[in-house]
């Protein structure tokens, strides 16, 4: 789930695997990412009205090779020593990142240096996504 106040990102937490039902997951997902990702102060009731709210509802990973990743298609997690880092398949296209640049993002958000990608030893899984967002004539009509 990812929330932007004026249409600047205000918080993102997710779930790639989990045993509760979706709209459960998705409650919890939305609460985080409004009031705990530690990156934000939490969204205050003076912001609701400017709240946009997106959701992103992932595939299964499956192993990638770096040749087969399409910016714009396949959301990328990297994994090495218990450590991992996810990035949605729009967050390449909205930055405008080539595939080794979405890489190494993809590897400094799990904490490794941003070449980690080229060793044998990380994991790269893809997935893609259906996005669900709230569109600004919605918005403006409610």
């Amino acid at each position: 789930m990812t929330v932007h106040v004026q249409g600047k990102l205000r918080g993102c937490i997710g779930v790639v695997e989990t045993s509760e039902p979706l709209r459960s997951s998705i409650a919890h997902c939305a609460s985080g990412a409004a009031l705990r990702d530690p990156r934000f102060p939490p969204v205050s009731e003076e912001e609701l009205g400017a709240l946009q709210v997106e959701l992103s509802l992932l595939s299964r990973p499956a192993p990638l090779l770096v040749s087969e990743i399409e910016i714009g298609r396949h959301g990328l997690i990297v994994s090495k020593d218990g450590r991992r880092g996810l990035l949605l398949p729009q967050v390449a296209v909205e930055h405008k990142l080539s595939r080794e640049q979405f890489l190494a993002e993809t590897c400094r958000k799990a904490g490794l240096s941003g070449d980690a990608w080229r060793t044998d030893d990380v994991a790269i899984l893809g997935f893609t996504c259906v996005v669900i967002s709230e569109s600004e004539e919605l918005r403006r009509e409610e």
